[in-house]
């Protein structure tokens, strides 16, 4: 099959479903709060009750303008909501509030590893219940359907981009700088897990060097980035054998089954006139004044590329700054640290190595850990003065991550502190040469590679405290005689 891929290019474009971290869904006082037990989170709106009235959530609209902000998008000066007459079984009044031709957001873009994805759009919509279907197949009377409504009426961002994907990577790189994004303005958790944040595949290939895209088929609810990425690689590899084969991609929704690792047809995929749209006639549609824009920009926190570009500005690799930039709760802890003055590389070095190893063998994020910003520079301090060894401070930081406390007391109490006295540490080289004299006549032969060996042995009678500066020059001299 790679040897046919080469024939063929890839298009995709996708359709993100983010849920906004409000405390009430979009038309309605109901809590979002997820995990509480089925159909709790039910008003009279909700379960489409005669009479009732939707109610505009008003931070639904201002975490969309701080979004479209956020994806370099216009910000029309009115949209409005829309009836989707698509029947939802898990939508108790038959049909969904959405946007359809005067979205909250347009033509918008976010550049992902150098390259520029466009934003068609971003609108806000009502989020549907969930279905469970069970039973036993086969037996009649025995198949049924559960219904919880808790999630109806949540209200989501779906943002829509270009078809200007080429590969399955791509898409997830844009997926995961989008989840970047959304986490670091605050306005969506990125949960995949809860379902939170979902995505929309759509995928289609034409020969190489056309203009003209294929027929797509859109892959629905894909919640991991590696699921979307096996997904879209099993859709190219579907489409290009039934191509080769002389038969047509047909336009359809498709579902990806990840125990099996396949995609299987669900539906005809629908148009726009499928849904029947027309104006919501129970919601005014909403003027957005620019004061109202401006006040909402000024909110606008620091995005992942700029910090990514200020890290890479204070010294950081590209790697290790997009590294960081990917656990937001440690970069923004990262940021604390440097306002306390802490040396930036050695800072670095401890949360992507020691400590975020420390965070996923525990499943936790650095927030829920007893360690401050304080006594992380503390420690960085005491290393840029020589006062401790990088080992030491390895060696307490799961005490400072589980216990808390200051890392220069631990020291102190522990009797941690390095050696940096000449005289003891000679009288501890001096003992190491006398008790390996095998090694020593080997290291005077050329054998120079043991040089290590010996100061393992100092570090080891010295717990790993001496000074390695002073345990190397004060070695070179002791075997050279």
């Amino acid at each position: 099959m790679s040897d046919l891929r080469d024939k063929y290019e890839v298009v995709i474009g996708l359709e993100v479903h983010a849920q906004l971290k409000t405390k009430s869904k979009i038309f309605a006082p109901d809590s979002t709060e997820f995990g509480a037990e089925p159909n709790t989170h039910t008003s009279t709106i909700t379960l489409g009750m005669p009479g009732v009235l939707p109610v505009l959530n008003k931070e639904c609209v201002n975490m969309g303008i701080l979004l479209g902000l956020a994806l370099n998008c216009e910000i029309p000066k009115r949209c409005k909501f829309d009836r989707k007459q698509y029947f939802y079984p898990d939508l108790p009044k038959g049909y969904q509030i959405s946007q359809y031709d005067e979205p909250i957001c347009i033509n918008g873009h976010i550049n992902v590893k150098g390259k520029r994805i466009g934003i068609t759009r971003a609108h806000l919509e009502e989020d549907a219940g969930k279905l469970v279907h069970a039973g036993a197949d086969g037996i009649a009377g025995s198949i049924y359907s559960l219904v919880d409504l808790n999630r109806a009426g949540t209200p989501l961002l779906e943002i829509v981009s270009e078809p200007d994907m080429r590969s399955s990577e791509e898409a997830r790189n844009y997926m995961e700088e989008l989840r970047n994004i959304v986490r670091y303005i605050g306005v969506c958790d990125g949960n995949l897990e809860e379902g939170s944040m979902r995505c929309d595949a759509n995928i289609s290939i034409m020969p190489k060097g056309s203009k003209e895209f294929g027929t797509r088929a859109e892959i629905k609810n894909i919640n991991s980035f590696s699921a979307l990425q096996r997904a879209i690689e099993y859709e190219i590899d579907r489409q290009i054998e039934i191509v080769e084969e002389g038969g047509k991609v047909v336009q359809e929704t498709r579902l990806w089954d990840d125990n099996q690792k396949v995609t299987k047809s669900m539906r005809s995929k629908e148009d726009a006139n499928d849904y029947r749209y027309f104006p919501e006639p129970d919601l005014m549609p909403v003027e957005i004044s620019r004061e109202w824009v401006e006040s909402v920009r000024r909110k606008m926190p620091e995005l992942p590329e700029q910090k990514r570009k200020r890290y890479e500005s204070l010294g950081l690799s590209a790697y290790d700054a997009n590294v960081m930039v990917e656990q937001m709760e440690t970069a923004l802890f990262y940021d604390e640290v440097l306002k306390l003055g802490a040396d930036y590389r050695t800072a670095n070095n401890l949360l992507v190595g020691d400590i975020t190893a420390y965070l996923k063998e525990n499943n936790i994020n650095i927030n829920e850990t007893k360690l401050t910003p304080q006594s992380l520079a503390e420690l960085v301090d005491m290393i840029q003065k020589g006062t401790i060894s990088n080992n030491i401070a390895k060696k307490i930081l799961p005490d400072l991550l589980k216990n808390g406390g200051s890392a220069k007391e631990i020291v102190e109490k522990q009797g941690l502190s390095v050696i940096s006295d000449e005289g003891a540490i000679k009288a501890i080289v001096d003992k190491v040469i006398e008790n390996n004299p095998g090694q020593v006549e080997q290291y005077r032969g050329g054998k120079q590679q043991l040089f290590g060996f010996f100061v393992g042995q100092v570090m080891k009678e010295t717990k790993g405290r001496a000074n390695p500066q002073i345990i190397n020059k004060l070695l070179k001299l002791a075997l050279l005689k």
